[in-house]
């Protein structure tokens, strides 16, 4: 089988001041075979996007990359063509798709427009052509009513339906190799799998190749021929995907493996990356299984009837009524993880605003040890709000970048009365910073000068801050690393276990409310379509929509390196 594209000690620098640099990949080399998939595996900061945007020299203008680095493309080194040559080249023989089609996608074109853009720059079709084009690719990427949607707008189709006019634009010329960036992060379990499906039998269609990008090697599995796993920008480990998952030779990619939850295992803690670096890549000692936590006789919350409903003017008379969250009842027991699952807008986290006051009912009532909680007045629910805390999905926005991390901690605590005084809320700040693994110099820092999962840990200490005896995690782990990832999870279950807190879990990752949940809801379309123990929902699902979610987990390498190629076609 002969190499597309041959990588040769790639260097890539990042200039940061007048005489600072940080080099981002050092001496990288690959290949990317004719009609394959070769996975790019890393953590953040490990220099694998690096690797791919330098391929087609979509680096920043600050970007250095060494004088003997060679990206080999039809026997010419693309690192020295001249920018026609790669302009031709770029959409037409190589085309990328980004990890967030949202802000790939210009918002004031259509979809049917930013697909024939790509026609028109790279081939000479008539307007008739280019139409009828349009609408076949979006029929081959699997849009609904396709000649309807050449006029939508991107922020009328929904998150897996962007992805797909992103591939559908990647694929418009048929390229040689589709360079894939993390295009199914944070992406519902279902779609994922449609994406993975998608890309896979494009590639086996077409015989193109396909340089996917992912931080997740249970995804990785099922789609790759081939694997490099990358840290810190070098190449830790790299061979045939059966040979990694069945023999990974460096403690790194043990430790990328052993860190995602597994649904026959419930280890009463993750290892993480750290485990098996210290150990020189022998497994840590492996721990009993987590039980769950016992039912208290009176539950700690309970909901019943819960509903909430949008009125939406779809004309100068007519109204239009979307229920978001439908006749929702349950309950959540003092000390335990109530895990609710489904896919975007199924209503699992209007439940948790529901629950938080955070938007307003339509129906129902919300009992906090028998109080109706959605009666109160602002005034009288102000203590209930010291008790119910959230950490939302994304800590990047959940953090005020102009406090430093000191003062993020110290302004609730001053709201509710926490602390005799201001020298008193700030050692409490610097108690709870260390408590969640960070140093206390850190209460002097500001968000922008931490990594993703330390910026979570900081939301958490935030949320501890106010004492709570219920936090609800809206997706708080999705877009993390999955080795930092299993670091959060970690601390959320020592937490638990330190000051009996109740959780409240939401995620469209169905391997981590296994691991975290001990009673699970399963939503759809803003109903509650099974509830019960967690164990046994998995080991059993009665639902038919619980069988798809749970059939849609990335389970990895499952015995053959084209498992996902078989399905697609």
């Amino acid at each position: 089988m002969s190499n597309l594209v041959s990588v040769r000690d790639l260097r890539v620098s990042f200039r940061l001041g007048k005489s600072q640099v940080a080099e981002a990949v050092k001496g990288v080399s690959f290949d990317i075979p004719e009609n394959a998939t070769v996975a790019l595996v890393g953590e953040s900061g490990s220099g694998k996007s690096v690797s791919a945007m330098s391929i087609v020299r979509l680096l920043p203008d600050n970007a250095v990359v060494g004088r003997d680095s060679r990206v080999l493309f039809g026997g010419q080194d693309l690192l020295t063509a001249p920018i026609e040559h790669l302009r031709r080249i770029r959409g037409k023989d190589i085309s990328v798709v980004f990890q967030e089609p949202m802000t790939s996608l210009n918002p004031v074109f259509t979809v049917g427009d930013q697909i024939a853009e790509v026609l028109r720059l790279h081939l000479a079709l008539s307007r008739r052509q280019v139409a009828d084009r349009v609408v076949e690719l979006l029929t081959e990427v699997g849009i609904p009513e396709p000649k309807a949607r050449v006029d939508a707008y991107p922020h009328e189709l929904s998150g897996g339906q962007q992805q797909r006019v992103m591939i559908a634009m990647a694929i418009a010329c048929e390229p040689k190799l589709l360079i894939a960036d993390e295009p199914t992060t944070a992406l519902d379990v279902t779609v994922q799998r449609q994406i993975l499906e998608l890309v896979a039998r494009l590639q086996e269609k077409h015989r193109m190749s396909v340089l996917f990008i992912s931080h997740d090697l249970g995804v990785v599995g099922e789609i790759a021929d081939q694997v490099v796993v990358m840290k810190d920008g070098v190449i830790r480990e790299t061979g045939a995907v059966d040979r990694i998952f069945a023999a990974p030779q460096d403690s790194y990619t043990k430790a990328l493996l052993a860190c995602r939850p597994r649904l026959d295992v419930k280890p009463r803690r993750l290892p993480v990356i750290d485990d098996f670096m210290q150990l020189d890549g022998a497994a840590p000692a492996v721990l009993p299984d987590r039980t769950a936590r016992a039912t208290s006789p009176q539950p700690l919350i309970v909901a019943r009837g819960l509903r909430k409903e949008y009125r939406l003017k779809t004309g100068i008379f007519a109204r239009k009524t979307i229920e978001a969250v439908k006749e929702a009842s349950f309950e959540l027991h003092r000390g335990r993880t109530l895990g609710v699952v489904g896919e975007s807008g199924s209503g699992k986290t209007t439940v948790g605003m529901l629950l938080m006051r955070l938007i307003d009912a339509t129906a129902g009532e919300v009992r906090y040890d028998g109080t109706d909680l959605l009666r109160l007045s602002p005034r009288e629910l102000l203590p209930y709000r010291r008790k119910i805390q959230i950490i939302f999905q994304n800590p990047y926005a959940s953090l005020n970048p102009r406090f430093t991390v000191g003062q993020i901690l110290v302004e609730p605590m001053k709201i509710h009365g926490i602390g005799a005084s201001d020298t008193d809320r700030l050692a409490r700040a610097v108690a709870l910073i260390r408590r969640v693994g960070l140093p206390a110099e850190a209460v002097h820092k500001y968000p922008h000068e931490f990594s993703g999962g330390q910026r979570q840990r900081i939301a958490i200490a935030r949320v501890l801050s106010m004492q709570p005896e219920v936090i609800i995690c809206d997706e708080s782990v999705s877009a993390l690393d999955v080795s930092v990832q299993a670091t959060v999870l970690n601390l959320l279950l020592d937490l638990q276990d330190e000051f009996g807190i109740s959780y409240i879990f939401i995620s469209h990752d169905l391997a981590v409310v296994k691991y975290m949940a001990d009673d699970m809801l399963v939503m759809n379309q803003g109903a509650i379509v099974e509830r019960g123990d967690a164990e046994a929902i998995y080991r059993n699902p009665q639902h038919e929509y619980t069988r798809k979610l749970l059939g849609s987990i990335p389970r990895g390498f499952t015995g053959t390196a084209s498992a996902l190629h078989h399905q697609a076609g």
